[in-house]
């Protein structure tokens, strides 16, 4: 049942109740309502007999001829601040409730009125206690947090200050190249700048140190920091600690999955010239050159204990289902125990075995769908504590400039599996990206171990990507998707300069309303928290959800583990330059 209203609220300010709390407040608030909020109290109507609602309407569509019209009922609140911590509110509602208080007898009215008080024990915890309906008594905890404020300062450990070759490079024995023709001397060099990585988290992949004695590469991964410009910032500062000052030239290359992301050029004498200067960060910028990697010189020093590579993770997971008539919000969680294989660069053979612990997903309303099944038999899947998520094999490589690849076989996720490739096109200094992903897939049994259910089908998009400024990117998917009908995906997302992450999409297909089912077409919002904004240390980590009104099968992608996009951004130009200022920590 819908509402609509017009209100007004008026502020004032009163004197505190004590000092120590800060200044007072009052807040009255009056309007009127229509639907159900005009279903209480009615005073009249102004604008016609309002059109009932039709049973088995899929919804998802504007009901515009219902808006402010049939009967209309005033409602009004106060609310009272005395002081910084305590809060109190009483209202008068114009809802009577008919659907809670029909049927379904969720709690009882008996009165229009509504009372309640708050106290904020301490930053972040607000507590709450109510009378509700003239029938309810109602405790509350808020847990606030506020994107601006992190919940634990920022501890990374102090760079070591840049040491200017004047300081110490004093004799013109200092300055000789010699160095650049001695294996042993480079492959010493490479050592250094390797320890001296890892001491900041980072790890060195490969240095290349010409024979002209005046310029050296290095390449590194990153597993530690969010930001690419505080790693590119402590690599440059080893570099310049520890190279012999002849190389003048630091050319310093983030690498991920054996992708060479970019190339960001510093000159080492702008280095130490600007460490200490007022604005260091807009200098240093303004002239560092970002371009395109280079491929790998045929005598680079190859760090070479980094392949193969093993590693295990176990974390907790989460996995709600969500505005089920029966219940609107179920969850299941548990844990997931990860284990990844990298025999050489750009392979990653991977899996992850799930144990839930706790959950109700199961219980979840059975499918009526009148479309391939692809989502809405989530309960089923669910019904298995102890599965398989995940096992697939991929590879990444770059197969020209601009041009990133990927091949990806295997269990993709817990309902599908298949064989999935794609290209990127994505320059380093553009704001664009172009895609192309096709998925030849198969429907998993609900054990979700190593067998197959019947349903086959191939699903790919054309994709564009485009970051706009103040944190904007857009997104536009267009092909065939996983039940078989053809539409495209339009997402609009923010990024914040300390890695909060929100934003919404839609999908509109050729499916009618009637077969998508409750809802009409598939939309939704999603969210993304970094964790060193939770924890206050260094990491790449982040907790996101992604909530959708209804989960229907209509305009659904599968999940492909390690899509290209993401990982190639991160240290192109422009968000490098958002991050710029992280280059000095």
């Amino acid at each position: 049942m819908l509402g609509e209203y017009i209100v007004a609220t008026k502020n004032f300010d009163t004197p505190a109740l004590s000092h120590r709390g800060g200044a007072g407040w009052l807040k009255l608030t009056a309007g009127l309502g229509w639907g159900r909020l005009g279903s209480n109290g009615s005073i009249g109507s102004i604008s016609g007999t309002r059109p009932g609602f039709v049973a088995g309407t899929t919804g998802g569509e504007l009901s515009y001829d219902q808006w402010f019209r049939g009967e209309m009922a005033p409602f009004a609140g106060i609310e009272w601040q005395p002081n910084d911590r305590w809060g109190f509110k009483a209202e008068y509602s114009s809802d009577a409730y008919v659907l809670e208080t029909g049927a379904p007898n969720v709690f009882e009215r008996k009165s229009s009125f509504n009372f309640g008080a708050e106290y904020q024990a301490r930053p972040g915890l607000r507590l709450g206690a109510y009378y509700l309906y003239g029938s309810e008594l109602g405790v509350t905890a808020q847990i606030q947090l506020n994107p601006k404020h992190p919940t634990q300062p920022m501890r990374v450990n102090a760079p070591v200050p840049v040491a200017p070759r004047s300081s110490w490079a004093t004799d013109e024995r200092h300055w000789s190249r010699d160095w650049a023709t001695s294996t042993r001397a480079k492959t010493t060099l490479r050592d250094a700048l390797a320890e001296a990585l890892q001491q900041d988290g980072l790890i060195l992949e490969a240095l290349s140190l010409p024979e002209n004695g005046t310029e050296a590469e290095l390449r590194y991964r990153n597993p530690r920091y969010r930001a690419q410009t505080l790693a590119i910032g402590r690599s440059a500062r080893a570099m310049a600690r520890l190279l012999p000052p002849s190389v003048e030239t630091l050319k310093i290359v983030p690498m991920r999955g054996g992708l060479a992301l970019s190339q960001v050029v510093i000159r080492r004498s702008d280095l130490e010239a600007l460490e200490h200067n007022p604005d260091a960060t807009e200098a240093l910028w303004a002239v560092t050159g970002l371009q395109a990697a280079e491929p790998l010189a045929e005598d680079a020093l190859i760090s070479g204990d980094l392949y193969p590579a093993f590693s295990t993770s176990l974390s907790p997971y989460t996995a709600p289902s969500y505005f089920d008539p029966e219940l609107p919000f179920r969850l299941d969680v548990g844990v997931d125990l990860k284990a990844s294989y990298a025999p050489a660069p750009g392979w990653r053979i991977a899996g992850t075995i799930r144990q839930r612990v706790w959950g109700n997903v199961k219980d979840g309303r059975a499918s009526n769908s009148v479309l391939p099944r692809v989502r809405t038999d989530q309960n089923e899947y669910a019904q298995f504590s102890t599965t398989l998520e995940n096992l697939y094999v991929t590879r990444q490589w770059q197969i020209g400039r601009d041009l990133y690849a990927r091949s990806t076989v295997g269990l993709f996720e817990s309902m599908f599996g298949g064989v999935s490739g794609e290209v990127l096109w994505k320059p380093v200094s553009s704001r664009l990206a172009l895609g192309v992903e096709g998925n030849y897939v198969v429907q998993r049994d609900y054990d979700q171990r190593l067998s197959f259910r019947d349903y086959k089908t191939f699903t790919g998009h054309a994709s564009a990507y485009y970051q706009m400024d103040k944190g904007y990117h857009l997104q536009v998917d267009a092909g065939r998707y996983l039940a078989g009908d053809y539409g495209a995906t339009f997402a609009l997302d923010r990024e914040f300069a300390n890695g909060w992450r929100v934003g919404g999409f839609f999908t509109l297909t050729d499916v009618s309303s009637e077969d998508f089912g409750e809802g009409s077409f598939d939309k939704g919002f999603r969210f993304r928290i970094p964790l060193d904004w939770l924890l206050g240390k260094p990491s790449r980590n982040t907790f996101g959800l992604v909530v959708r009104p209804t989960q229907r099968d209509g305009g659904q992608r599968v999940h492909v583990p390690g899509r290209l996009y993401g990982q190639i951004r991160e240290a192109h130009r422009a968000q490098l330059t958002r991050q710029r200022a992280r280059i000095w920590e």
